[in-house]
């Protein structure tokens, strides 16, 4: 028997209760998940820091955001159940009929976090789940220990568990935890799991959402404010190590201005993490040894511009700026998720854009530029998930921006309203005026059945 099939037949049955679904068990939900992060903020704080060593504005981070969703549902959810009344056919309408599309819940929801922001990417979308009047079973990342048992030890304090329960544990827990059949998985994390989370899906044709990633490209053209663009982009990279799935991941930058953007870089990041980022308590750590040996074998020492130190029993990559950089060269093969940035020159928009639009889909892109015809080629030639023009990483903090990837990058989007409706059934009705007369049934000799169509046209 699966180790979790108690677990989730408790929250099934109670979900079959219809309780779930009503907005006084959403509010109380929603007033828990509150509670339950605002009472152990300074707890999750020295958890992350513990783990990877999160500096504390990245610390806060993770508890101010989710607190904001929290705010956010609190604040819209009576809105947001109401059945939307929608414009059906005028015939239909006059006589007497109407279309309402009502948002039920699907069920148990399973939440797979990940360890880069191992509390806000678990939560946020939790979060959603039991606004839309889910139970959600929350596996946290295994690669975090401190704060994955700080949620075990916690959330059955706030929680009852047919509402909301932790599985904690790696791989082997994960496989199990996927041959159920589950009614909705949301899963944060790499694409290689994105695809095992997928084809585990597919056998119970459980809708999923997969938050993925991807190599971000940044764009900066010879019109960009340079001081700006190198303090977004220093910071958007290097924020958690450079352990954001949003992150910039490489820069094109134009060759009239490549040089200077380059050397405003460098003293970007030393005004930001010091000469010695090392001892700067504003950097996280890698997430593992294994991790910073990875990231430490993209670095080119004849391109470092700079950077280029590592110590991997310290988890610890400074940050690097790799240039020039080509396409040949390791940190352009895959993701690089750590403090490693290849900057890439180039002389023609169009054709640098034809290059990145034939790579994978990524999660993030962006462009520094006052040139409105450039960013609106760039936003036109190029697909991903979402971004930003002359910021990097912000619009991942804001309700009102569906967030997600497409492709390679993932499917899906949540925040706001985007995932109230993303992790509730959109059931469409035609609500019939039971006095109507509408013939359009066998036998059909004789009728004017293309009268009794005309309704619907």
């Amino acid at each position: 028997m699966n180790p979790y099939q108690n677990i989730f037949d408790t929250q099934k049955e109670f979900f079959f209760t219809d309780v779930t679904k009503t907005y006084e068990w959403r509010i109380d939900q929603l007033n828990r998940m509150a509670h339950f992060l605002a009472e152990n903020q300074e707890a999750f704080c020295t958890a992350l820091n513990k783990d990877f060593g999160k500096p504390p504005f990245e610390q806060l981070f993770e508890i101010t955001v989710p607190l904001g969703v929290a705010k956010y549902y609190k604040e819209n959810l009576g809105k947001l159940m109401v059945p939307e009344q929608v414009e059906i056919p005028k015939g239909l309408e006059e006589m007497g009929n109407k279309g309402v599309i009502y948002k039920e819940p699907y069920g148990v929801a399973l939440v797979i976090g990940p360890f880069n922001a191992p509390v806000l990417l678990l939560l946020d979308p939790a979060i959603a789940a039991l606004a839309a009047g889910n139970t959600v079973i929350l596996k946290p990342a295994n690669t975090t220990p401190t704060v994955a048992a700080l949620f075990e030890e916690l959330i059955p304090k706030y929680f009852s568990p047919e509402a909301v329960t932790v599985v904690t544990g790696g791989k082997d827990e994960i496989g199990d935890l996927l041959k159920l059949p589950f009614d909705f998985i949301f899963f944060t994390g790499s694409s290689a799991v994105g695809k095992v989370v997928m084809r585990a899906a597919a056998e119970n044709l459980t809708p999923v959402i997969l938050e993925l990633g991807g190599q971000n490209p940044t764009v900066v053209d010879e019109t960009a404010n340079l001081d700006i663009a190198v303090d977004r982009i220093a910071w958007g990279h290097n924020a958690i190590s450079g352990q954001w799935c949003i992150a910039p991941g490489y820069v094109y930058v134009h060759e009239s201005i490549a040089d200077d953007f380059v050397e405003k870089l460098k003293v970007s990041i030393r005004k930001m993490y010091g000469e010695d980022p090392q001892q700067s308590p504003d950097l996280a750590r890698m997430i593992s040894k294994h991790d910073t040996a990875r990231v430490a074998s993209y670095i080119i020492p004849e391109k470092v511009v700079v950077g280029g130190r590592y110590d991997i029993e310290a988890r610890y990559v400074e940050p690097t700026v790799l240039y020039p950089s080509t396409w040949g060269d390791p940190a352009l093969q895959q993701e690089v998720f750590g403090p490693v940035l290849p900057v890439m020159v180039y002389s023609d928009l169009k054709a640098v854009l034809n290059i990145i639009k034939r790579k994978p889909k990524s999660l993030a892109a962006y462009i520094f530029s006052k040139n409105q015809e450039n960013i609106d080629y760039f936003l036109n030639a190029v697909s991903f998930g979402g971004g930003c023009v002359n910021q990097t990483n912000l619009h991942c903090w804001i309700d009102s921006l569906p967030f997600g990837g497409v492709g390679y990058a993932g499917m899906g989007k949540y925040y706001g309203k985007a995932g109230f409706d993303a992790l509730s059934n959109i059931k469409a009705m035609l609500i019939g005026n039971p006095d109507l007369e509408l013939d359009v049934f066998p036998p059909y000799a004789g009728k004017d059945i293309a009268k009794n169509l005309s309704v619907f046209g």
